[in-house]
């Protein structure tokens, strides 16, 4: 199997409510080619096949068959094969890995991969529910108003009973994201403003959402898109040259992972209660992406894109990193450690809590991030000397699992 390469990338401004211009996926995904081409400075028409990230087109916009939009969106792509990806808040992720299994099979030289969501034509409520097609529906969360702040509570309240959980570690957490998304010029809260008590368990400045889970606690509801350009080694090769640089300084795929659980979050947790991981199939897509990029682990990381759809779950890929003795990972996010400056910063782009998260795009945005850490071009987010760059992206509670390692 050849390598494949990242060639370059765009994404849209995670601030821009995209319905109130009457816009919606369409306009979304075409501004995200359009930047995406633009990066990489290729020609439209030698791209060879596309892939679309999307959770919910249907319950959102009343809009599914995405690939139609892509073949819409050049006149170079109509009767471009195309295929639309759905796994929850992993939908972007997997249709990235369904391009680099084209790359890898030399089926195609060329693929776009574009993720999408339009998530804020609608009111929270609403948005709330159509998430919620991500659990298992009618068999867990029956009872909550907002699902997944319940079933990340649930998350926290798991901690709490195995290992302690001190409320103040979860605010750390989103602290660093806030702070990290300031300097992201596309993230969607870079001017929000916080006082000290936002921080806190106060119910006026931090009130209760769901459970354990505060606003401060939680990632974003967003409107955007996000795409890369994923290139076989002989295609990676012609287009360096022809640019006047070496393919050596081209971001590569290094290694992925890519693995799925049981639907029901209670089912997971119980199997593992007593174990050193609560997910042990994450800590083994972490581990499959090291083992396929031929590194020794998170030592050899130099930045990490992560889900942190809530702090909790950013508190636990923490544990499962082994960054800190287990069950305590607050150690770590209380040192600075995972914060700018720190031994392996953690969402440099503000991440889903500080950036934004439109489900369907988050792990091309993660991707595209990753690319442009280990190519110096992360503008106010990077971090300086990275060499090698990790994502994780997570679909529903913990279910769909998805890696990759990133590097030059």
């Amino acid at each position: 199997m050849g390598h494949v390469y990242v060639l370059g990338g765009a994404q849209t401004d995670f601030a821009v409510n995209w319905s109130r211009q009457g816009q919606g996926a369409f306009e979304m995904m075409n501004a995200a080619i359009e930047g995406a081409l633009e990066s990489a400075q290729v020609d439209p028409a030698q791209v060879a096949v596309a892939h679309v990230g999307n959770f919910a087109g249907e319950l959102f916009a009343g809009q599914g068959h995405l690939g139609g939009f892509v073949a819409s969106a050049r006149p170079q792509f109509d009767g471009l094969p195309t295929a639309r990806h759905e796994a929850a808040c992993a939908s972007g992720s997997v249709a990235a890995l369904a391009a680099a299994a084209d790359i890898e099979s030399g089926r195609y030289d060329l693929a776009l991969v574009i993720g999408v969501e339009q998530m804020r034509n609608t009111s929270g409520h609403d948005a709330a529910a159509h998430l919620g097609a991500a659990a298992w529906a009618g068999r867990e969360g029956e009872d909550a108003t907002y699902l997944w702040p319940y079933m990340f509570s649930q998350l926290a309240a798991e901690y709490s009973e195995r290992h302690g959980l001190d409320y103040a570690h979860l605010m750390e957490v989103s602290k660093q994201a806030f702070d990290n998304g300031r300097r992201n010029e596309h993230a969607q809260t870079r001017r929000w403003a916080f006082t000290d008590e936002s921080f806190t368990e106060d119910e006026d400045a931090n009130p209760t959402v769901e459970g354990r889970m505060r606003r401060q606690d939680c990632g974003q509801i967003t409107d955007g898109a996000a795409a890369v350009l994923l290139a076989s080694e002989s295609f990676a090769r012609q287009w360096a040259s022809s640019q006047g640089r070496s393919v050596d300084e081209t971001a590569r795929i290094l290694g992925w992972g890519h693995r799925t659980s049981t639907m029901l979050f209670e089912e997971k947790v119980a199997r593992t209660r007593g174990e050193r991981y609560m997910f042990p199939h994450l800590r083994g897509t972490l581990e499959d992406a090291w083992r396929r990029a031929g590194v020794s682990g998170i030592d050899a990381v130099d930045c990490m894109e992560v889900h942190d759809c809530f702090s909790i779950t950013q508190y636990m890929i923490t544990d499962h990193l082994d960054l800190a003795e287990p069950g305590r990972p607050g150690d770590a996010i209380a040192s600075g450690m995972t914060a700018m400056g720190g031994r392996l910063p953690i969402n440099p782009s503000g991440g889903l809590i500080g950036g934004g998260h439109p489900v369907g795009a988050t792990g091309v945005r993660m991707l595209l991030d990753a690319q442009r850490q280990v190519t110096d071009t992360a503008a106010g987010t990077q971090v300086p000397g990275a060499r090698i760059a990790q994502t994780l992206n997570i679909g529903g509670s913990c279910t769909t699992t998805v890696s990759f390692v990133v590097g030059c």
